[in-house]
């Protein structure tokens, strides 16, 4: 059985000492640490496909975590956030969690609070991944169908009948169930509400 991927925690703080006391901590509970002084030198690493997330400094030089938060955001990479900062205040937190952060910590934080953030937030990575990972499966499955069978898929989930679908399609009932028969089984589901589950996922759209 292959073993599970060891989570990342990625830091970016600009001073040099909490980068590294952060670093030692999470190292100390088995997580990876990387470490880094601007969001720049975040972005420049090479990408990673196991569960991680970020512990962000709010004041950085260039450009503040918030914003760099909203960067992400722009360049699509979806990764939980956990703020911490010695400067923080209401309305930066609020904006902070609005965006999507985990957390806010204020420094100096207990540990063991920083420690469950991180948990949190890996939690809700792994989850994500698994979600996009599904999804991913799903639209292969989808390719492997003819245009035929896409189109009597989504009259089927949109509730007709095969004998409805023949008509709509101008094709025979038998034709119809053997592009269904086909259909189900490529799309590999053993029932109208798993197809219609699958259905949802692709975001497809019944026909009226």
């Amino acid at each position: 059985m292959k073993p599970a991927p060891v989570p990342t925690v990625f830091i970016i703080d600009d001073d040099r000492g909490m980068r590294q006391a952060v670093q030692d901590l999470v190292e100390s509970v088995g997580l990876r640490a990387e470490s880094f002084a601007t969001g720049q030198e975040f972005l420049s690493r090479q990408p990673t496909s196991n569960p991680s997330c970020l512990v962000l400094d709010v004041r950085l030089p260039q450009m503040s975590g918030l914003d760099f938060q909203r960067r992400l955001t722009e360049i699509g990479m979806q990764i939980p956030i956990i703020f911490i900062t010695a400067h923080g205040d209401v309305p930066m937190s609020v904006r902070a969690l609005k965006s999507g952060a985990v957390e806010f910590l204020t420094k100096p934080f207990r540990d063991q609070d920083l420690l469950d953030a991180i948990q949190q937030a890996l939690q809700l990575d792994r989850a994500a991944r698994e979600q996009q990972a599904d999804i991913l499966d799903v639209h292969e499955r989808y390719q492997s169908l003819t245009p035929r069978e896409r189109e009597v898929m989504t009259l089927v989930v949109s509730g007709l009948l095969n004998k409805q679908i023949a008509s709509e399609i101008g094709a025979s009932e038998a034709t119809v169930k053997i592009h269904r028969g086909n259909m189900m089984q490529k799309m590999q589901v053993g029932s109208l509400i798993e197809l219609v589950r699958m259905a949802d996922k692709l975001k497809l759209i019944p026909l009226k």
